[in-house]
């Protein structure tokens, strides 16, 4: 038993700190994030051209050389941001083909034939429906500037497309799913440009190029892609959560830089490759580029710090000559919308993108985080809510480790009969140490029991609960899930507080105090769980298991209320299959005494 006592405050413990560094270090981190970005929106700003100066756009280019620093090959536009342009003034601006799917809403931007207006239809800010729909991508004047767009470079062949380029198009016409639009630019010098973009019913975006040398001589040419972003989330740098510049290159695999990183660095060459993707994730959204496979690429991740710093992904591909009289047309992707663990699957299967699926940020522990996804999503394809599924799956893992938890519960059991001679041994060898220990090992041999089986249940739930907060944090299915009452969204914390009576009292608690119904009712099973099992002789072993749950419950407040309602349900499980054990191997139930014992007054010492 002491082994177990010392092993479950040392995983105590271990999770306190874990918890801690969440409630004491991140959380005022984000909020000392949203009130930069707060005051960095309200802020006039500095007019500025995406990056440092080199050659414009729209002017013959040299062969593409990798930059030695913070450069980039590929041109940009030299966007002014008036003080107080607005996104309707800025959408404004220039000329636009709407976009409208079930998915999205907005608009490709003509100069540059650049996405730089999308909304996502189905997702809002709050719980609220009537809430403003999320905002991706916006135009490049703007403080929250965030974009996608391609184009070439290449030599002896005259103005080629790039951000300056005014693209014609058909008037009037829209983007749909049933409906792509067709965009044309010709450089004046023999050769033209035909850009076809079509758009899934979710949010994957194709773009096919096609381009014809009608001139006397060859052309040589490089097709690029890039995504820039001025502003970074708010929850960047939450050690739980990957959030930055990502891509998949070839053989080499995932690559991940946070926006701490690259802000640090400046710049980060991935191998080249002939097939892969690259681009900017949030926590439940994310705009990537998906280059043509079988043609080679480069890629770079790049911070950009000029007049208006920002984030920048971005590839070139290897050049393609076209002879006289020639054409070639090249296929790239886009993907800009939510992170949907089917739609994300769906796309790596149907259009191999390769690993597509690692967009999603599973974590370390993957092996147990999306079969635990997937079961959740199982479950509430079952019930129609992900509550109910939480709590479902916490009974199949129940009934998957019974045998394993019961094994150990009835150890536990037969250590709890055996007290009193382990007792009689520590009185009788006090002073021989090791004579003790040696005889204890006899008794445990003998009445097989071992000493270290009450850890197995311990063990096995601490990574399933880390598994089941990756899910409830990073997948955008849980995003605003309800589940019944007042927890409308299982992702946030459990809007309710003792302070203000739940409330009743109309007055406004600080974070800190934000102690919920379900919080307590975690706390309330933790310390009857707890209770089952005599009091620690030890008088410090006494005080962590009195005021663990307490600790507990104002540390656990602070997390997603899905994760505290599985951690409640899991107790009270465990309290009945613990105690349907201890009655059938004939052990005492310190339930009851314990709690008569804690209002018992203590006999005065002689």
């Amino acid at each position: 038993m002491q082994n177990n006592r010392n092993f479950l405050i040392a995983m105590a413990l271990s999770i306190a700190v874990l918890v801690g560094w969440q409630f004491l270090v991140m959380a005022p981190r984000m909020e000392a994030q949203r009130q930069i970005e707060t005051s960095e929106s309200a802020a006039p700003q500095n007019p500025g051209s995406l990056q440092t100066p080199q050659t414009p756009a729209g002017t013959p280019q040299d062969p593409v050389a990798s930059p030695a620093g913070r450069e980039s090959v590929v041109p940009s536009g030299d966007v002014a941001a008036p003080e107080s342009l607005g996104r309707e003034q800025a959408l404004a601006a220039t000329q636009r083909i709407a976009i409208d799917t079930p998915a999205v809403s907005g608009s490709i931007n003509l100069t540059g034939a650049r996405l730089d207006d999308l909304r996502l239809k189905n997702y809002h800010e709050t719980v609220d429906d009537s809430s403003p729909t999320i905002v991706l991508l916006s135009p490049e004047q703007l403080a929250t500037g965030y974009f996608a767009e391609f184009g070439y470079l290449g030599q002896a062949a005259g103005t080629l497309p790039g951000p300056a380029t005014v693209w014609e198009a058909e008037a009037g016409a829209t983007l749909t799913p049933s409906t792509p639009i067709t965009l044309t630019a010709d450089n004046g010098a023999g050769v033209t440009f035909t850009r076809l973009i079509s758009v899934d019913d979710k949010f994957m975006f194709t773009v096919e190029d096609t381009v014809e040398n009608a001139g006397e001589a060859p052309v040589t040419l490089s097709p690029y892609g890039r995504i820039a972003r001025y502003a970074k989330p708010e929850s960047a740098s939450i050690f739980v959560l990957f959030e930055g510049l990502i891509g998949v290159f070839g053989e080499d695999g995932l690559s991940e830089v946070t926006f701490g990183s690259i802000e640090d660095d400046g710049r980060y060459s991935p191998p080249a490759a002939s097939s892969g993707w690259m681009g900017i994730t949030d926590k439940y959204w994310a705009t990537t580029l998906v280059p043509e496979a079988g043609r080679p690429f480069q890629s770079r991740f790049l911070y950009l710090d000029g007049q208006r710093p920002h984030y920048q992904t971005e590839y070139v591909s290897d050049p393609l000559t076209l002879a006289p009289g020639a054409s070639a047309t090249t296929t790239t992707r886009t993907f800009a919308g939510a992170k949907v663990v089917g739609d994300i699957d769906a796309y790596e299967e149907t259009l191999g993108i390769q690993q597509f699926g690692q967009l999603i940020d599973w974590g370390w522990f993957y092996f147990i985080t999306r079969p635990m996804f997937f079961a959740i999503d199982w479950f509430y394809a079952l019930f129609g809510n992900f509550g109910l599924a939480i709590l479902a799956v916490t009974v199949v893992l129940k009934l998957i480790f019974f045998p394993l938890a019961n094994k150990s519960y009835k150890s536990m059991a037969r250590m709890k009969n055996m007290q009193p001679k382990i007792m009689e041994l520590r009185e009788r060898y006090k002073d021989d140490r090791q004579k003790q220990q040696t005889e204890m090992m006899r008794i445990y041999k003998e009445e097989k029991i071992n000493p270290a089986a009450g850890c197995w249940p311990i063990l096995i739930q601490i990574p399933v609960f880390f598994a089941l907060y990756k899910v409830l944090y990073v997948t955008i299915e849980m995003r605003h899930a309800p589940f019944f009452g007042w927890i409308q969204d299982l992702a946030a914390p459990d809007p309710t507080s003792l302070f203000n009576l739940f409330g009743l009292i109309p007055i406004d608690v600080p974070t800190f105090l934000m102690v919920g119904v379900w919080p307590i009712l975690m706390g309330i099973t933790m310390f009857v769980q707890m209770r089952l099992n005599p009091t620690p002789p030890d008088p410090t072993q006494q005080m962590i298991f009195t005021w663990m749950p307490v600790i507990f419950t104002f540390m656990l407040a602070s997390f997603p209320a899905g994760l505290v309602i599985y951690w409640t349900w899991n107790n009270f499980l465990s309290i009945l299959q613990q105690g349907v054990i201890m009655k059938r191997n004939g052990t005492k139930i310190e339930l009851w005494d314990n709690l008569r014992g804690m209002f018992r007054k203590k006999a005065p010492e002689n």
